[in-house]
């Protein structure tokens, strides 16, 4: 009985492993294939670049707000039903799209998948947490889980250049995540997770999350998140205007560098997954922070030329920072409090994503709308994030707490 018993929790445990990698997949299928769909808007509604550009800005606002508002609700209800009802939101919010033709309209639906992603993503991060046996295991699931919103970046960009081709509208591509949503729904609805223990007496609600951020892991590694993603975004939001010029011998790199940067990011996260098992996760941070400040250094000293390869290559080595920073940082406290720490640093995820591109365009502007300066003030950001990372290798300032946690949560 016991190891029918145990069967059965084995193959629960495998199918929510893999209802988390497809629900990062689905959601962003969307989230990274704004990108796309901007310049379709802006004919479409005559729009400035400021104007569309909301597409961006606004969700992730929505996702950091509902991060850190709602992310205790994963503690306090539980994983399953904060997914499921995130889940349900995103899916019945996807099919508006179909109903409205304005621009307004569209902005609305987006600040509420904004509002439903920030709901799930807090549960599914929690959840992982749950489903794994060690703080090592968790950097690695968590890598793995990045792996497979990576290939969400690069089908859904896909998706809406395939529906543009036919002749097919872009809003078509949330009537795919929305059905696909639907699926994942059942499978959760029909899987039975595992119970997490909770082990504080601390309040579960705003107040609690809130009270969190005093605690430097939690803002250590949320800081870290900002200045992370806010290096990445710079790739996909203003790489393609930096090189938009480009006439030299790496043509056929700079006409599919996002899609290079993406490929690179996607599979680097999961050869992730098997050097955050095997190596000292602090040392394979340093490493790769200072690769990424080395390809960001050598595109603004050596130009579009260097820019155009170094670019696009830096995907590689950013594809282990995200994940095992969350990582480390949910990790850093008890199962109980992983859907709180989770919306702390999912809040500093979205703002980076909405402040770091913004802040680069402002730069570039102020300098005679030259995309280079921009990616000045992205390189300033990959050094405080260089600096951190090795701060962290040196002072070790987690070892303790991660092996008390390793002992007494999992």
């Amino acid at each position: 009985m016991n190891t029918q018993s145990d069967f059965m929790g084995s193959h629960h445990l495998a199918i929510i492993k893999w209802l988390t990698f497809m629900m990062f997949m689905m959601f962003a299928m969307t989230t990274d294939a704004v990108g796309v769909i901007i310049p379709e808007v802006m004919k479409q509604f005559h729009l400035s670049m400021t104007a569309a550009g909301l597409m961006h800005y606004a969700p992730m606002v929505a996702i950091a707000l509902a991060g850190i508002s709602l992310g205790f609700l994963a503690d306090k209800i539980g994983r399953k039903p904060t997914i499921i009802i995130g889940l349900a939101l995103f899916a019945a919010n996807s099919y508006l799209f179909l109903v409205g033709n304005k621009f307004g309209f569209f902005l609305s639906l987006l600040v509420i998948s904004g509002v439903a992603i920030g709901v799930f993503k807090t549960a599914a991060l929690a959840l992982i947490g749950d489903i794994s046996k060690s703080t090592t295991e968790h950097t690695s699931t968590m890598n793995a889980v990045e792996g497979f919103f990576g290939v969400g970046a690069i089908i859904g960009p896909f998706i809406v250049t395939y529906l543009l081709k036919t002749g097919v509208a872009w809003k078509w591509l949330y009537v795919v995540a929305g059905t696909l949503c639907i699926m994942l729904i059942i499978i959760a609805l029909l899987v039975e997770y595992p119970k997490t223990k909770k082990t504080t007496e601390d309040p579960i609600n705003l107040k609690g999350t809130l009270s969190m951020t005093k605690d430097p892991y939690a803002m250590g590694f949320s800081l870290a998140a900002f200045l992370y993603v806010a290096v990445e975004c710079s790739i996909y939001v203003w790489m393609p205007t930096l090189i938009a010029g480009y006439k030299g011998s790496a043509v056929f790199i700079a006409t599919y560098a996002l899609s290079i940067f993406f490929i690179l990011r996607a599979g680097g996260r999961f050869l992730g997954a098997w050097l955050m098992a095997h190596f000292n996760w602090a040392l394979v941070l340093s490493i790769f922070s200072l690769l990424i400040f080395l390809c960001f250094l050598g595109s603004v000293v050596g130009g579009i030329n260097f820019a155009v390869v170094l670019l696009p290559l830096s995907g590689l080595f950013m594809s282990v920072i995200y994940p095992t920073i969350n990582s480390k940082g949910i990790s850093c406290f008890p199962k109980a409090k992983h859907g709180s720490v989770a919306g702390i640093i999912l809040f500093f995820t979205a703002a980076g994503a909405a402040l770091g591109p913004l802040l680069m365009g402002a730069v570039s502007d102020a300098f005679g709308h030259n995309a280079k300066y921009g990616f000045v003030l992205a390189t300033v950001f990959s050094a405080l994030l260089l600096s951190g990372i090795l701060a962290n290798l040196f002072l070790n300032p987690t070892k303790r707490r991660l092996q008390t946690l390793d002992q007494s949560e999992y």
